[in-house]
């Protein structure tokens, strides 16, 4: 029995022209009633599915209309029933992400790409590391930090020289973004259990803030970084195009 399909998509117009066009030529319901949801759009479209769905883990499976589509499988408005019916599955878990402002306010969000304190002055940001409690680097100069999944790896992540994460691989990318100090320090791997902190040094003078996925907080002095693996969504891939042969061309493609 075919499932119960719900479409979505981004706002842009040759997005919102197939959406019609798939309307027509396949049953569907509303994607709240749905048992799984056909996003078409871009990477945006498919992380606010991820994050709209989260509580009802409807899977989510992504066809490109976007300008970037890693997390998306080729449009075709053919056989998307069968599909549908052999996609794999891919499970992401978000990260959650815990800020304390200056004024003692703790806030909360989850992310499923990545997770960055940054600097948010013309000065350069200080930044103490640590990591399951244990201070690794007292004092960071740089932009900042950030913190990928395997499925953000590839996203800036990777425009940072960072590592691509293979699926599997049980681990998250703590990487430094425009490093001064330590010079020769260039990131590291991590258990994805791992809980890592990120304290800022002097925030009067050098201002930080977060942004996760579409999340940003400001004039933070403390955040905290760890896997929730009590939530997860499936997002599903064309056999031959999934997630880990996407993430291993990443790291070929010129």
């Amino acid at each position: 029995m075919n499932k119960k399909i719900g479409f979505v998509s981004s706002e842009k117009p040759e997005a919102k022209k197939s959406l019609q066009i798939l309307k027509k030529l396949y049953k569907s319901v509303a994607p709240e009633k749905a048992e799984v949801i056909v996003a078409l759009g871009g990477d945006g479209t498919i992380l606010k599915s991820l994050h709209k769905f989260l509580k009802k883990k409807i899977p989510i499976y992504g066809m490109n209309k976007g300008y970037v589509g890693f997390l998306l499988n080729q449009y075709s408005e053919k056989n998307l029933e069968k599909r549908l019916s052999e996609a794999i599955p891919y499970k992401l878990h978000p990260l959650k992400i815990k800020s304390f402002d200056s004024s003692g306010k703790i806030k909360e969000g989850l992310a499923f790409n990545d997770v960055s304190m940054i600097r948010n002055s013309p000065s350069i940001a200080k930044i103490k590391i640590q990591i399951n409690n244990k201070t690794r680097i007292n004092e960071f100069l740089g932009d900042g930090c950030l913190i990928s999944t395997a499925a953000g790896s590839s996203a800036y992540n990777l425009s940072l020289r960072g590592p691509v994460i293979p699926v599997g691989a049980q681990v998250l990318a703590l990487t430094p973004i425009s490093p001064y100090r330590p010079r020769r320090w260039r990131g590291a791997l991590l258990n994805n259990d791992a809980k890592i902190t990120l304290l800022s040094v002097d925030n009067k003078r050098r201002p930080v803030r977060a942004e996760a996925d579409f999340l940003e907080f400001k004039n933070i002095v403390k955040l905290e970084i760890k896997m929730d693996k009590s939530k997860y969504m499936n997002l599903l891939f064309d056999p031959g195009h999934d997630m880990e042969e996407r993430i291993i061309n990443e790291q070929f493609n010129n």
